[in-house]
């Protein structure tokens, strides 16, 4: 296994495909790696190196008690892309991983990066503030830390069924194995440190973060994500973020790395290619 240990002495694991110029992916919560595979596999297969950890907690990854945070998640990225000697590097985020790729940019900057891309990403704040109005309720998070707490294993199935993937819609197929990827993912995570990221991924503020990005930025989002809704999220992000350009999947939910693999894969190639 390909591991790296963090200055708190945490071990990272993370894959590593193909060769050319490195792409970076951050997943989302509670997932880990193996919820890029699509997108791995494509880009490795088009001249790419993909490379994909998994975030400290989930996974295969070590599951300290301490640094469930997004600073010290991007602190844990930076470590990874220095310890490879990454350079000019695409960061990739979705949903958590959005905020793990902004915050790194926040704190760490862009001198190995050349181009950003966050899907379904959780900034610039997911938390209904009186500044960010199109938040979600404190109500909202407390819900699934209820979920987490009480049975993280059936509130994972029930989340993957429902409104995840959008397999709670009107005539939506769901996919047996989707939820069942997607529960097996959860269910490798530590139980401390996926209940910490539910308080990291919808609390903390990125928007300083995104007013430091310096290099083209695609934002992808899905206008039906009843995860992370638009209006707080791409939209927001789209307007502090300089040179970036916004794309919206019409009917798409949260988890369209998985819906809408091909279209995200096309439009991701398209991205690192220009």
């Amino acid at each position: 296994m390909n591991t790296i240990t963090t200055k708190d002495g945490t071990k990272i694991y993370y894959k590593d495909w193909g060769s050319g110029q490195p792409v970076v992916l951050s997943h989302g919560w509670p997932l880990n790696s193996d919820s890029w595979e699509s997108q791995m596999l494509f880009l490795a297969s088009n001249g790419y190196r993909c490379i994909a950890h998994d975030r400290r907690g989930h996974g295969r990854s070590a599951q300290p008690w301490n640094g469930n945070d997004m600073d010290t998640y991007a602190d844990d990225l930076a470590k990874l892309i220095e310890t490879l000697d990454l350079k000019n590097a695409v960061l990739i985020g979705f949903s958590a991983g959005g905020g793990e790729v902004a915050r790194y940019i926040g704190r760490h900057g862009t001198k190995r990066v050349s181009k950003a891309a966050l899907i379904s990403a959780v900034p610039p704040l997911m938390l209904k503030t009186t500044e960010n109005p199109d938040g979600l309720p404190i109500k909202k998070f407390d819900e699934i830390r209820f979920g987490s707490i009480t049975n993280r294993s059936q509130f994972y199935k029930d989340l993957a069924a429902g409104p995840f993937f959008g397999f709670n819609r009107s005539g939506a197929s769901v996919s047996q194995g989707t939820v069942d990827s997607f529960w097996f993912q959860g269910m490798q995570a530590g139980h401390k440190n996926t209940f910490d990221c539910i308080k990291a991924f919808s609390e903390t503020d990125f928007t300083e973060d995104l007013k430091k990005f310096d290099v083209p930025t695609l934002i992808i989002h899905g206008d039906d994500d009843q995860i992370v809704p638009i209006g707080a999220a791409a939209l927001r992000s789209s307007k502090l973020v300089k040179n970036s350009t916004l794309k919206i999947y019409a009917g798409a939910p949260h988890g369209l790395a998985c819906t809408h693999a091909d279209k995200l894969n096309a439009d991701l190639l398209v991205f690192l290619n220009a």
